[in-house]
């Protein structure tokens, strides 16, 4: 789909490059003309585009995402379905993906994954409060910023991509981290997330997902059946907590796992603060994925439970109401019988897995050692695409400030240098007025990396019974959409050109200030792009006064002029030099610098008369003869066009200006001037500073 490149979709996205290729889309890096901003334009591929149910649920999709505003969530401005394309538009993330970090880094330790894992699921709690399920969260969907900070993107597009996707080699990249069923093609919900989420945390601390195969339908079918090795037989350093964690969002019953994000969250956060602690999650022996049931209920899966069961067996029948006590009492001792038998085989599972982890140790060190070189190359490499920002380079620390009951202004950008103040959707308070911040992330006295974005949450107050739309006129777009967002309203943002507003500022809303409104609703914003680009030709300026070619510029609507007084043998006033070549279109906003003469540098001995200097030669007549006297002057009218309106008239001779920007009144045809000279002379005649024409005039 290179051929993309070039062309300009919506009169807007000027595609730039190619960044990245999916199994159903191409990344495009493109510059916004109307915002002058780049972006990322993600254009499905024609197989896709094709079918019109598709291509319906995907602009869908697209709008309900747009509505997401988070700082783990990669923004999305705009989704487009069009004849020659269908495509989203996102914001461009400077950074790599979790899965090359993770390929450069091999495995990651427990810190690190904690960090990753916890901005991950914040996001999928702010997508799951808004109704939104991912259903494909996987390493290759999540960027990393220079900072540290992970960004997840292609929110909502997996629903789409249900409707005629398949476990071919194209769903390769996603089966890995599928839930079980999403593989059966069953129910999903925010918990599928949570089981993907798991996939992703296990490979982190592992270097490999928990299954693997050869074909995509092989790799389903093992999360089908479950059966995944613990992770610290993988790897030895894993915390018990975080392994807890882990295998309980990978539960194979959907019922097994997280209930939500924010119940993950809380583990995660305790286990940050506690990584000592263990957490009550059980699985069975030889399924860590599997949630425990009643032991009556498990099926043998080894020989230990094989003989339990078969000792049991016979007491499970006892059920009916009639039972004698001796039926009892043998149920009892089966139930021993069988209690014993699973102890027995629980001792022999736990050191055959402390055996095995001493392999594994032993293994994974001669790994290590033998990888050293290769990733220590790696890693130099990346330091030096990312000047070591990414990989750990020391960085100068600064303290973030307290906000939180500050009251919000847009003067808080100017005050806070070295930082990037974000709005998140406002909420409704009864604790802190209207106005003030009562939340922000990081929070205060955290020491960041300069330029760290602080994500504020701004008060609405408290909520109104009814809902009315308040005044949004000259606000930013980001106050605006943070505003309406927040009060559960569906903000759609449309741009044109103001010359009354300033750029990213609400021109107009529908509907209108002091309307009542609906919960859902969605509302219209018209932003500013700023003034319209309008272009003029530049006029050659050179040898005229400095009036006139200010009044010719102003004439043609340029603005933006600088005028310098520079030595030059020009006469006093006259246009020496202009910065931009004549008959060049510019935007009216260019900056135009003009050279102006500041005249002749004096000299000594000075002339006003161009007559010589030397006497002609003496006669004998000489004492006799009359002084030559000047020649009188004559009135030289000169032909001028009839016009409604009045004008300004310039004249020149030789280069010389001897009219300057007379006014002709309207009716006018012509303008009558005192000149003296001798012969024929030539004068050009300029109308508003455009040549007009040259006229001839004989003196006797």
């Amino acid at each position: 789909m290179n051929y993309y490149i070039g062309q300009l979709l919506d009169d807007r996205y000027e595609l730039l490059e190619v960044i990245g290729t999916g199994g159903m889309a191409v990344v495009y890096k493109a510059r916004c003309h109307r915002l002058n901003r780049l972006v990322a334009v993600k254009i499905l591929k024609d197989e896709f585009s094709g079918d019109e149910e598709f291509r319906r649920r995907f602009r869908a999709e697209g709008e309900a995402v747009a509505m997401l505003s988070h700082p783990n969530i990669v923004q999305v401005y705009d989704v487009s379905s069009t004849d020659s394309a269908n495509y989203i538009v996102m914001e461009l993330i400077d950074g790599i993906s979790l899965k090359q970090y993770m390929e450069v880094k091999g495995i990651l330790n427990w810190k690190e994954t904690l960090h990753f894992a916890m901005q991950i699921a914040k996001g999928l709690e702010h997508a799951h409060s808004r109704g939104i399920v991912h259903r494909d969260i996987k390493p290759h969907n999540v960027m990393v910023l220079k900072n540290g900070s992970v960004k997840v993107m292609d929110f909502g597009i997996a629903r789409v991509m249900n409707k005629s996707s398949t476990l071919t080699k194209e769903a390769l990249g996603s089966v890995h981290y599928i839930s079980p069923e999403q593989a059966k093609g069953g129910y999903t919900d925010n918990r599928s997330d949570i089981y993907s989420l798991g996939v992703v945390m296990y490979e982190m601390m592992t270097g490999r997902p928990p299954y693997d195969g050869e074909s995509p339908v092989a790799v389903a079918i093992q999360h089908i059946n479950g059966g995944a090795p613990l992770p610290s037989s993988l790897n030895p350093n894993i915390p018990k907590g975080l392994e807890q964690i882990i295998m309980k969002c990978m539960a194979l019953e959907i019922n097994g796992r997280y209930a939500s994000a924010t119940e993950m969250l809380r583990d995660m956060e305790e286990f940050r603060k506690n990584p000592e602690i263990l957490f009550g999650y059980h699985s069975v022996l030889d399924d860590a994925t599997r949630p425990l049931q009643g032991m009556e209920n498990l099926l043998p899966r080894n020989t230990a439970q094989r003989v339990a069961k078969a000792g049991g067996g016979s007491a499970s029948v006892g059920r009916e109401t009639g039972k004698t006590e001796s039926a009892r009492a043998s149920q009892n001792t089966a139930a021993t019988r069988s209690s014993d038998a699973i102890r027995r085989a629980q001792q022999r599972r736990r050191e055959e897995e402390r055996r095995e982890a001493e392999r594994s140790r032993v293994a994974a060190i001669a790994v290590v050692a033998c990888s050293v070189v290769a990733v220590v190359a790696i890693v130099v490499f990346l330091v030096a695409i990312f000047n070591g920002a990414l990989l750990g380079q020391e960085q100068t620390l600064v303290d973030v400030p307290y906000l939180e009951g500050v009251m919000y202004s847009e003067e808080l950008e100017s005050r806070y240098p070295n930082f990037i103040l974000r709005l998140q959707p406002q909420q409704y308070s009864d604790t802190y007025a209207k106005g003030q911040i009562m939340h922000q992330e990081p929070a205060g006295g955290n020491q960041v990396s300069k330029g760290t974005e602080i994500f504020l949450t701004v008060s609405m107050g408290v909520e109104p019974e009814v809902k009315v739309m308040e005044n949004l006129i000259d606000v930013t777009e980001e106050e605006a959409r943070a505003f309406l967002s927040g009060q559960g309203f569906n903000p759609l943002c449309r741009y044109e050109n103001s010359s009354v507003y300033a750029q990213g500022r609400v021109i107009r809303t529908d509907p209108s200030y002091g309307t009542e409104l609906k919960n859902g609703q969605t509302i219209n914003l018209w932003i500013s792009t700023g003034p319209k680009t309008v272009f003029a030709k530049m006029p050659n300026l050179l040898g005229m006064d400095k009036q006139e070619a200010l009044k010719l510029l102003d004439d043609r609507g340029f603005t933006n002029i600088i005028t310098l007084d520079v030595e030059s043998d020009e006469p006093l006033g006259i246009v020496v030099s202009q910065s931009e070549e004549k008959n060049t279109e510019l935007d009216v906003n260019t900056e135009i610098r003009l050279e102006i003469s500041e005249g002749p540098p004096p000299t000594e001995e000075t002339t006003e008369t161009t007559q010589p200097t030397t006497a002609p030669p003496e006669t004998e007549t000489a004492p006799t003869a009359p002084a030559p006297t000047a020649p009188a002057p004559v009135n030289v009218t000169f032909s001028l066009p009839v016009r409604d309106t009045a004008y300004y008239l310039s004249i020149l001779q030789d280069g010389t200006q001897i009219v300057s920007n007379v006014e002709i009144a309207p009716g006018s045809n012509g303008y009558i001037l005192a000149l003296t000279g001798s012969g024929v002379q030539t004068y050009d005649l300029y109308i508003d500073g455009q040549f007009y024409q040259t006229q001839r005039v004989e003196f006797n």
